[in-house]
């Protein structure tokens, strides 16, 4: 029973597959193959405008390389307390660009738009002491396991246009946000105010393929020296774009993300029903967050079940009593219902 994380799923078949028909021959480097060009077009196609799309490696390059693609001497990037570029980067968002990460305050993982406001207006003009803002970031879906609604995403986009900032999106788990809102990616970046997208598609699916999508091209003209500087710039970067045109192809990508959803509602189906464990809040993508004793968090994991414990968020400490923990458990596209009813049966 294997919860831990959706980077632990393998690569889904047909990316593998397709990674092998692509492994012989010659293609040219560096971005420049046909299959490099034509992955270009297709993000074009799936976000409805030309895009500009850098692949990369991981994750923490595509959030960093976008923090560095906005950085300016002093500058701040205001993101929700629990997010991934605050938490759990390394501070490699900071060692790339010199710049800070300052914490916004918000429930259920994202920030409140007042919080944020005061946020921004707490840097005073020219105050070289404090430096000034440079950007926003937000987590699609959260680090919690909940989605900003379009209106959300569009209120945080009205208040950075408003102060000049450009807003980030970062999006390991965009896809299961997209399935879970129902929408187009276009309806939940660019048409409501986003500018640039950390794109991922490791955690549903891939080997290792992310991407950094700017919403306006003109806005990327420095990326490609960013992403050389920072060692992202891949030379056979082809077996990047094969694993995105597999992801893509049929609208795979998107059934994927549909399975780890429907699996963490199942999931968090159980947890509601059990005595012994209690849901922490109302998933909406494949985190879903339980509440238990310590020994019985114990117990299960002497029965196989592999889960981590988690820090609650600041503004949810207060759900843990004592004695008590939170867990996460993420399903991915390669969990099965078997799976989840089994650990069901562990908890009823």
């Amino acid at each position: 029973m294997h919860f831990a994380s959706d980077n632990w799923a393998g690569a889904h078949p047909k990316i593998a597959e397709n990674l092998s028909r692509h492994a012989s021959g010659f293609a040219s480097a560096y971005g420049t193959s046909t299959l490099d060009k034509a992955l270009e077009q297709t993000f074009n196609e799936i976000f409805e405008r030309e895009v500009a799309v850098f692949f990369v490696g991981t994750g923490t390059a595509a959030n960093s390389l976008a923090q560095a693609s906005i950085a300016r001497p002093g500058g701040v990037t205001l993101a929700h307390r629990g997010a991934h570029i605050i938490e759990d980067e390394g501070g490699a968002p900071e060692f790339l660009t010199g710049a800070r990460l300052q914490a916004v305050d918000g429930p259920i993982g994202r920030m409140n738009i007042d919080n944020l406001e005061a946020a921004v207006k707490g840097f005073r003009s020219g105050d070289v002491h404090a430096g000034r803002p440079m950007g926003v970031s937000i987590t699609q879906s959260t680090e919690i396991g909940t989605l900003y609604e379009l209106g959300e995403i569009a209120a945080v986009a009205a208040l950075c246009r408003k102060n000049g900032l450009p807003l980030h999106m970062d999006g390991a788990r965009f896809a299961n946000a997209l399935v879970s809102l129902g929408c187009s990616p276009a309806d939940m970046t660019w048409r409501q105010g986003v500018d640039i997208l950390s794109f991922g598609g490791t955690k549903n699916g891939c080997w290792c393929a992310e991407a950094l999508v700017f919403m306006d091209p003109a806005k990327a003209q420095d990326m490609p020296f960013i992403r050389k500087r920072s060692a992202q710039l891949f030379s056979k970067s082809r077996f990047i774009a094969a694993q995105f045109e597999a992801y893509f192809a049929g609208g795979l990508w998107l059934d994927l993300a549909r399975h780890a959803n429907a699996m963490a509602a199942r999931l968090a189906n159980h947890i509601t029903a059990s005595s012994s464990l209690r849901l922490a809040w109302q998933p909406r993508a494949n985190e879903v967050f339980a509440i238990l004793a310590e020994e019985t968090a114990a117990a299960l994991h002497a029965n196989n079940a592999i889960f981590y414990d988690w820090k609650p968020p600041h503004s949810e400490r207060h759900l843990v009593g004592t004695n008590e923990t939170l867990i996460r458990l993420v399903t991915s596209y390669a969990t099965s219902a078997e799976e989840i009813d089994r650990f069901g049966r562990l908890i009823a």
